[in-house]
């Protein structure tokens, strides 16, 4: 769609158009949010992740430290029962699966290809579930749990699969029965962190390989004291920065409450930008440009690339992203330039770019005073859709990724380009432009909720709605886009820094 041309339209054909693309756009978002209602949150893998830390940290002795520093430090970052703990999270993990696969029974690619791929993952997880809850139940002696637990893996694989040989040889391992000579080689590559440490230490007493045993007990010390660190960083940091951040937040409100108008909340917050363009404009930049171009027609035009990028594997996938972002932003920006060019030179106060106007302290503060709510609003959030909703699919590739390339190109694409882009079309756009009709709080509502129904999972909406009020919030008082952009990307960064943490530790 050439848009300088189509902004030259007639002002009937223009918005006969625009009421066309309103309408495929419509019947696409609400197609993609519904399907997204039984998708299953990546909460959930992070879930097992940060359990798999715990049962490594586990043996864990601090023979450096004092007795009672270690049973403090043992106590506040793994509980009085690790073991009990951990099967307790997978127990709940595998009921959502459970839950998922059985509602969705019978769903097929051709009724919704997104919601198939995640069912799939699901049915491969119930797998892993399993397995790694028979060696839960085995180590605290539970031993017919167990076997029940692997009796169902095999009853879902075909007899010599991988996984059903897996359940196969622990049934065996732990029944005292004859066992095959590659048990070695098929725990080490079907089982990861503490339940391949656990169940290699079984095998290697059983066969009695004591030199084996040793250097693998001694591997699980040296381990176990970096997952101790680890734990303490992907724990210690967002309680640190959540206490920081309710003393920012209850400074504010006390500021507000002895300053009046005076005080940092006010600042600007009855200023409407002057905004010289209509309703019309802002609908065409938004769903001309950004759902339709940025989100339909590019994916089509793309399409001819997925392939060659997917075959590449993970870089290639990570490529690929960072493409199609690239891509969709140029397409959404083209748009927004021609539609706002009629109107410049500008008011004063749009699209400004301020780098050493206390952006640095707007955006760091901001990145504090989002962490108690978006803490809060997440455990909301969890009880309300009870680990569906759907997840952004990056979070969930990031988190199994190995290849540090791969990570710094998804890092790129998450830190960098989004920020940029989002913060520049629903802060530096919408944002603004809505005060022309409503006033600033209002427009940082509606501008919040738009950024979050965008990213088309029904899960992230309440999340990301309340971080594009911090983020608007932000704008409106700096009125400096640096400041949300550099928020946006600290949010980014350090969400990509603890899957990276989490994934890089659970193996």
């Amino acid at each position: 769609m050439d848009t300088q041309s189509t902004l030259q339209l007639p002002t009937s054909l223009r918005r006969l158009l625009l009421i066309v693309v309103s309408l495929i756009v419509s019947a696409v978002m609400v197609s993609a949010l519904v399907a997204s209602w039984k998708e299953p949150q990546v909460a959930s893998r992070l879930e097992l992740y940060q359990t798999d830390l715990l049962l490594q940290a586990n043996a864990w002795d601090g023979s450096d430290l004092p007795e009672e520093q270690v049973t403090l430090i043992r106590q506040n970052l793994l509980g009085d029962e690790p073991l009990k703990d951990a099967q307790k999270a997978y127990e709940s993990v595998r009921e959502t699966a459970v839950a998922t696969l059985e509602e969705n029974a019978g769903v097929g690619a051709e009724d919704s290809p997104r919601l198939q791929t995640a069912l799939e993952g699901q049915a491969e997880l119930l797998d892993l579930l399993d397995l790694r809850l028979g060696i839960l139940q085995a180590e605290q002696d539970d031993i017919p749990e167990a076997l029940d637990a692997w009796a169902n893996v095999q009853a879902r694989q075909s007899v010599g699969d991988n996984w059903w040989q897996t359940a196969e040889t622990l049934r065996r391992l732990w029944q005292a029965d004859e066992i095959a000579e590659n048990s070695e080689a098929l725990f080490m590559s079907q089982l990861q962190g503490w339940f391949r440490t656990r169940t290699l230490e079984h095998l290697y007493d059983r066969t009695q390989a004591t030199e084996k045993l040793a250097q693998l007990q001694q591997a699980e010390q040296a381990n176990a004291e970096r997952t101790i660190f680890i734990l303490a960083v992907v724990a210690g940091f967002p309680a640190v920065g959540a206490l920081a951040g309710a003393t920012i937040l209850l400074f504010l409100g006390l500021q507000r409450l002895l300053k009046g108008t005076d005080s940092i909340l006010v600042r600007h917050a009855a200023n409407p930008w002057d905004t010289p363009w209509t309703a019309e404009t802002i609908w065409l930049v938004l769903v001309g440009g950004f759902f339709f171009t940025g989100q339909l027609v590019m994916p089509v035009l793309l399409a001819p690339l997925r392939s060659p990028f997917i075959g590449l594997g993970l870089r290639g996938q990570a490529l690929y992203a960072l493409t199609y972002y690239l891509l969709m932003s140029a397409g959404t920006i083209a748009v927004l330039f021609f539609a706002i060019r009629p109107y410049r030179p500008l008011p004063k106060g749009w699209f400004q770019f301020k780098v050493w106007d206390r952006a640095w302290l707007w955006g760091i503060g901001g990145y504090l005073a989002a962490l108690p709510l978006m803490l809060a609003v997440s455990v909301v959030n969890q009880q309300l859709w009870q680990g569906q909703g759907g997840s952004n699919p990056l979070l969930q590739t990031v988190l199994e990724a190995k290849d540090p390339g791969a990570l710094v190109v998804f890092f790129i694409t998450a830190a960098i380009a989004a920020p940029l882009f989002e913060e520049l079309l629903f802060r530096g756009f919408l944002l603004p432009s809505l005060t022309r009709y409503v006033p600033v709080w209002g427009a940082i509502l509606l501008s919040s909720f738009i950024f979050g129904i965008a990213h088309l999972s029904l899960s992230e909406v309440l999340p990301l709605t309340v971080l594009g009020m911090v983020l608007g919030v932000v704008y409106t008082r700096s009125r400096n886009l640096v400041a949300p952009m550099l928020l946006h990307s600290a949010w980014n960064s350090i969400t990509m820094l603890g899957l990276f943490l989490l994934g890089s530790s659970a193996n």
